[in-house]
């Protein structure tokens, strides 16, 4: 009786708990599973990354608009809009809130004013149409920069070099005693006087 029962008691021991085989595949099933996920993992934080700089950079834009509307930014200063609209290759001459902007974390906003009915370079006189760029400033790096907007869905963390944000809008004139802004829309929009719809 004692000899079946010690027979009993081995053969139970052998089928009980996990084997070292068992463990390793499961462990091998748990490393390719992981294996598939983390890609999708890492683009998921990527673009949540570029979203959030994206966003940033706006804010930088709609700052930027903020006091060129207002007159914060004058001629003079060092941000103003030049009439060349093409890409930026010096980022000292763009604006920036800090003084000194080099990190992945700060942005560079480049201002192109156009007026057709007024091509003198001081265009807060008569307001001006604004092109409004806004570029990481660690993407000055010695590569050439680009004035293709990037985009969130298939760039992951991005390219340095081209702009986060590229917006347009309308500066009217910030000098008193100048014209509206509706008579400064209205001349940049029919620069030669002719009557139109827009301006009756």
């Amino acid at each position: 009786m004692t000899k079946r029962q010690q027979q009993q008691n081995l053969s139970q021991s052998r089928d009980g708990g996990y084997t070292i085989i068992e463990s390793l595949v499961a462990m091998i099933v748990v490393s390719v599973l992981m294996i598939a996920i983390a890609p999708v993992m890492a683009f998921s934080v990527a673009t949540r990354v570029q979203a959030r700089r994206i966003e940033l950079a706006t804010q930088a834009a709609t700052a930027y608009i903020n006091a060129l509307r207002v007159g914060a930014i004058k001629l003079t200063d060092k941000g103003f809009p030049a009439q060349d609209a093409a890409a930026p290759t010096d980022p000292t001459k763009l604006y920036c809130e800090k003084p000194v902007c080099t990190g992945s974390k700060e942005f560079l906003v480049q201002g192109a004013w156009q007026n057709l009915a007024n091509l003198t370079n001081d265009p807060t006189t008569t307001g001006y149409e604004l092109t409004v760029r806004v570029y990481r400033a660690d993407g000055f790096t010695g590569a050439t920069m680009t004035t293709v907007q990037q985009s969130v869905a298939n760039s992951a963390l991005g390219n340095p070099q081209a702009p986060l944000v590229v917006m347009k809008t309308q500066i009217p004139p910030t000098t008193q005693g100048g014209p509206s802004a509706r008579q400064s829309l209205c001349s940049q929009l029919n620069p030669t006087g002719a009557n139109t719809s827009v301006c009756r």
